[in-house]
């Protein structure tokens, strides 16, 4: 996948369902893996022609991790002129060493959303955006359907009434194959994920039931995106085109 080809399809989900409004100031959550680097490159790519003027602010939340170097997503954020910020945190000592959580995902994610939108609010941002892909979107509903019983999957716009934040997903029309493409074709800096359950989670299943479920029907992941952006999820805005 080519530059123009992702803006196109950030475009056309920020459009569909207006996750941009001029004013704008987006905190961008930056982990340091090919999905938030390739956001950082639309958005980025997307303030220079885009209607509505929006600024950017990048944001790391360190989790605390030894010999995770951020060097390459700061050199990257400074190619683009974006501000960028990390923000220490323990969240590895608490999850591995004080509460040796052998099921750390979740309540690292509750944690990570937390100092990311904190952060962002001392920054005076308006929005944060993830970099969710449309493989994303269709694993998070195959796991609520597998260990929860419902159908669900997060909403490419959620406005948290606590924070006064709205959380965007502006790459939910980009497959995560066409990402990888991106990474190699762009070279991207990408920071080697330092977690000792990285690979090993519930979603790396579903994720490879997704995989397998592609191979044997090469409609079944757009077939299963469909019915969600089509389902009346509670919480997902309409189509506005």
């Amino acid at each position: 996948m080519n530059l123009q080809r992702l803006l196109s399809l950030t475009r056309q989900a920020i459009d569909d369902y207006h996750l941009i409004d001029d004013g704008d100031r987006i905190a961008i959550g930056i982990s340091g893996g090919k999905d938030s680097l390739t956001l950082l490159y639309a958005l980025h790519g997307l303030m220079k022609f885009y209607p509505r003027q929006f600024e950017l602010h990048a944001i790391t939340v360190d989790l605390g991790f030894d010999e995770f170097d951020l060097t390459p997503a700061k050199t990257l954020c400074e190619r683009f002129s974006v501000p960028y910020t990390i923000i220490p945190t323990q969240i590895a000592k608490i999850l591995f060493d004080v509460r040796k959580e052998t099921n750390p995902c979740a309540l690292c994610a509750k944690m990570r959303k937390g100092a990311l939108n904190q952060a962002a609010l001392e920054l005076g941002c308006n929005k944060v955006a993830y970099a969710h892909h449309k493989d994303d979107v269709v694993e998070t509903m195959l796991l609520s359907l597998i260990y929860e019983g419902r159908f669900y999957s997060f909403s490419p716009r959620t406005y948290l009434d606590r924070t006064k934040i709205t959380v965007i997903r502006p790459m939910i029309y980009v497959d995560e194959a066409d990402i990888i493409g991106f990474k190699n074709k762009y070279e991207l800096p990408v920071c080697k994920n330092p977690c000792p359950a990285d690979g090993f989670t519930k979603r790396e299943y579903v994720k490879n039931l997704t995989k397998q479920l592609f191979q044997e029907n090469h409609d079944s992941k757009n077939n299963m995106f469909h019915a969600i952006t089509a389902g009346q999820i509670p919480g997902w805005p309409k189509l506005e085109r």
